[in-house]
């Protein structure tokens, strides 16, 4: 569902198209083809994400803190689409037929600093702490104060005991509601905020109602993207070096189909 550009400047008129299976489809077949034609972008901020997650879980292990990366590795997408700006811009671009180099792209994803996307930023990392908090207060609920000292240790206190399942349980309840939460907020939000100068209280409301009206085909979305992220993450955060940019454009693409801007 392509349309003419609009200027980035003005206010558009915002509707929400309705969105088929065909529809999660192609955005990851676009994705795809975005990611093969510009790999050099593509890997450049999948490597920013991976270098991230490495370098927190290495911290958490140098802090004796180590039954936090499990917590930590499965909330870290949920700062994703705030990296993958830069990847809207690549699509954004391609689509336009304007040129893409890195000074471009680098300059808008800086751009963004001084622009409502900004706001966006807190709104995710707020939700990524409420997750981490979260985490350790059913740590208390559940397993009291005697923290194990070793990932293999909490790894098999989760696995192994009473409490350690009933902690997994409500866990991934209360994990997947806020990652549902913040994928409805974002996953329209994020590109229509680089694509037009609309507040985010408006792109945020705006990706809700799409999320709600298309609510079968989003959903595959989400769940596509979790699942891959999380294999991603299992060789050492590498694989998030090709998730990253194909989720990222492919968001970009499913974002154009779900929105006619007039």
């Amino acid at each position: 569902m392509e349309q003419q550009a609009l200027d980035r400047g003005s206010l558009p008129k915002l509707q929400i198209n309705r969105l088929r299976m065909n529809d999660i489809r192609a955005a990851f077949a676009d994705g795809w083809s975005d990611f093969r034609t510009y790999p050099a972008y593509g890997l450049f901020f999948g490597a920013i994400y991976a270098a991230g997650g490495i370098f927190i879980a290495v911290m958490l292990t140098y802090y004796h803190l180590p039954w936090m990366i499990i917590p930590v590795a499965i909330g870290f997408p949920l700062i994703g689409p705030f990296i993958a700006v830069g990847l809207y811009e690549i699509s954004r671009r391609h689509r336009l037929g304007e040129p893409v180099s890195w000074k471009a792209i680098l300059a808008e994803v800086f751009r963004q600093r001084e622009r409502q996307l900004s706001w966006m930023a807190f709104v995710v990392l707020f939700i990524f702490w409420i997750w981490i908090y979260q985490v350790r207060l059913l740590m208390a609920l559940f397993l009291g104060f005697r923290v194990p000292a070793t990932l293999d240790a909490f790894v098999n206190v989760v696995l192994t005991t009473p409490e350690g399942l009933l902690f997994l349980a409500v866990g991934t309840v209360v994990g997947a509601v806020l990652a549902m939460i913040l994928f409805s907020a974002t996953v329209i939000s994020m590109p229509l905020l680089l694509d037009h100068d609309v507040d985010f209280v408006t792109a945020m409301l705006t990706s809700m109602r799409t999320v709600i009206e298309n609510a079968a085909p989003m959903l595959v979305f989400g769940l596509i993207i979790a699942a891959l992220a999380i294999l991603a993450m299992a060789p050492i955060f590498l694989g998030l070096l090709v998730v990253l940019p194909v989720a990222g454009h492919a968001t970009w693409h499913l974002y154009r189909r779900a929105i006619t801007a007039t």
